[in-house]
């Protein structure tokens, strides 16, 4: 072999040369595809609902690499907040850093130990580059065990019953008067507490992030009850466009109107009628109604 003189690189400086060239590819061909989805929600979404307000660049560690790309912030002029469509389809926080699947490898390599920096360490020489800190591998396995702990302790769940509504807050030292923030009691029926009737398990939900009051309140309720295709959802509010919008997030939902406003918009419509109103107020099954 004295007299080749070619130089070519070794099998492991080949191989780490394709990986690199591989990342690499990847990262242009995820870029293209995330920013032709962001297109097509462009063109198809809800154009009396969502509002483009303009478009922010991003970037994410992934497991092919560091990938840079451009997204739509839009309106939703229904909610009065500020949300990313692309983020909401792809069902991943945009401003993460860290790809689920990257994450899920970290927390794979830091399960099985020594240590989180050790962690690290084979992550970043599995990679090629520096992707995540020990202390960011700790804090995503101690946040990946507590979501872990809640689904374990998750009730089951045939029939949910909610109350929707607006919570209103005045603002000082501010322009604005004051905000609405939808709040939400969830419960699973009525039980008896010695002369009394009291809602069983009650909880509640203040939607103070941004996006849809929907989706958040179905995140909270997933991880508190085991929730599938069978679950009824009976929701009770006061008519508001937004509340009503409740039959099309979830596969079994039951909504009607609270009994005050039925009984404020009954009596606006009959109340000048005594004999009709007087009907509606004491219903009885052998009452006849008079003109």
């Amino acid at each position: 072999m004295s007299h080749f003189t070619t130089t070519i690189p070794t099998m492991k400086e080949l191989e780490q040369w394709m990986l690199r060239k591989m990342q690499e590819a990847f990262a242009s061909a995820m870029t293209k595809a995330l920013e032709m989805m962001d297109q097509q929600i462009l063109e198809q979404r809800d154009r009396s609902r969502y509002r483009v307000k303009e478009e922010r660049e991003t970037s994410v560690n992934t497991v092919f690499g560091h990938i840079r790309f451009k997204r739509r912030l839009y309106v939703d002029r229904q909610s009065d907040k500020y949300v990313y469509l692309l983020d909401r389809l792809l069902q991943f926080e945009g401003r993460g850093k860290v790809s689920p699947h990257l994450e899920e490898t970290a927390i794979a390599f830091a399960s099985q130990g020594p240590s989180y920096r050790d962690s690290a360490k084979r992550l970043e020489q599995l990679l090629g580059y520096n992707v995540l800190s020990h202390q960011a591998i700790r804090e995503k396995l101690l946040e990946k065990a507590e979501q872990e702990t809640r689904a374990a302790k998750r009730r089951p769940a045939r029939v949910l019953f909610v109350e929707v509504d607006g919570l209103y807050t005045k603002l000082q030292r501010s322009k604005k008067h004051g905000m609405e923030n939808a709040i939400a009691v969830v419960h699973e029926g009525w039980e008896k507490s010695g002369k009394r009737v009291r809602l069983k398990n009650k909880q509640h939900y203040l939607h103070t992030a941004g996006g849809n009051f929907w989706e958040g309140f179905g995140d909270f309720l997933a991880e508190r009850y085991e929730i599938d295709e069978n679950t009824w959802l009976v929701v009770n509010g006061d008519g508001a466009a937004w509340i009503g919008e409740c039959e099309s997030y979830f596969h079994q939902c039951l909504y009607m109107l609270d009994r005050f406003h039925v009984a404020r918009d009954l009596k606006r419509f009959v109340g000048h009628l005594p004999s009709v109103w007087e009907a509606v107020k004491n219903p009885s099954p052998s009452r006849t109604l008079r003109r």
